[in-house]
């Protein structure tokens, strides 16, 4: 069982208390007709010292973790953060076969757009990955409704603030729309939730966004990986293929005793010739 820091501190602070006491006794009996309570307070004394030092080595190897923790936390959101501010979109291919968290905010868009689209909506895409103005599509469904969208690829510890909220809010209005939809791959915050009640915005968190994608069916994030599979599968077939065919031709023996391989003619037909050529030209049809 792994040990804890605490457990670590109070292991340094039984040594070196032991230390100090061993020390102090050591000089309280070497020098005769010191006072008696000197060797009470070196009993004291050790015990306070050895406390304090462990005490403050448990401290210190728990603040070393936590900052270790916070570098790393920081890396990885600023990985996640620069993925995700990407301006870039892959081909359609590429992001119906990815998972939510590997596609860039721009991504997300697009293929919010593809789901739209398939759903009967026209759809206009409203600066995509770009400064949109608090709208990224605008879908009109087939009674001429319009809706604004707005899109936010977040990871689950980023919840979607109530400013965003208030944002659509405001800019659906430029956008001639009726209704507003925010979609968003973590949740909402509870400010956030109350203002897009208040306001009638309705809402899809991450969830809710992957149901409705799954249940669409052309975006599947796992078929990459599945194909991945079958080539390397394919391969190996085929290398059990060749294995078995090299292996069967050096089975056949030529009259010389030699085994045979394979061989083509200028023709490209394969036959089987000795491998003692060109002592022996002795050759079979396969």
């Amino acid at each position: 069982m792994a040990r804890t820091y605490k457990a670590e501190g109070r292991q340094i602070a039984y040594v070196l208390r032991g230390l100090f006491i061993i020390g102090g006794l050591s000089l309280y009996f070497s020098i005769p007709g010191l006072h008696w309570g000197f060797f009470f307070g070196i009993l004291i004394c050790s015990v306070v010292v050895g406390e304090i030092i462990g005490g403050m080595w448990t401290r210190k190897r728990r603040k070393q973790k936590k900052q270790k923790q916070k570098r790393s936390y920081k890396n990885t959101s600023r990985a996640t953060s620069s993925r995700r501010s990407s301006n870039t979109v892959r081909p359609d291919g590429a992001i119906l076969t990815s998972r939510l968290d590997d596609l860039s905010g721009a991504e997300f868009e697009r293929l919010l757009a593809l789901y739209f689209r398939d759903q009967g909506y026209i759809v206009k895409e409203v600066g995509v990955g770009g400064n949109d103005g608090g709208v990224d599509l605008v879908i009109i469904d087939r009674r001429g409704e319009k809706t604004a969208v707005q899109a936010k690829c977040y990871s689950d510890r980023h919840p979607v603030q109530v400013m965003t909220v208030r944002e659509l809010v405001a800019a659906k209005r430029n956008h001639d729309c009726i209704l507003s939809l925010l979609i968003t791959t973590s949740d909402l915050t509870l400010p956030a939730k109350k203002e897009a009640e208040q306001f009638k915005v309705d809402y899809w968190h991450g969830g809710l966004v992957e149901q409705k994608l799954s249940v669409w069916g052309k975006w599947q994030p796992g078929k990459k990986r599945r194909t991945a599979e079958k080539e390397e599968f394919s391969g190996h077939a085929e290398i059990n293929k060749t294995q078995r065919e090299v292996a069967a031709a050096k089975s056949i023996t030529c009259k010389c005793g030699a085994p045979m391989v394979r061989r083509k003619n200028k023709q490209g037909v394969e036959f089987l010739g000795c491998s003692n050529y060109p002592k022996c030209r002795e050759t079979k049809a396969l």
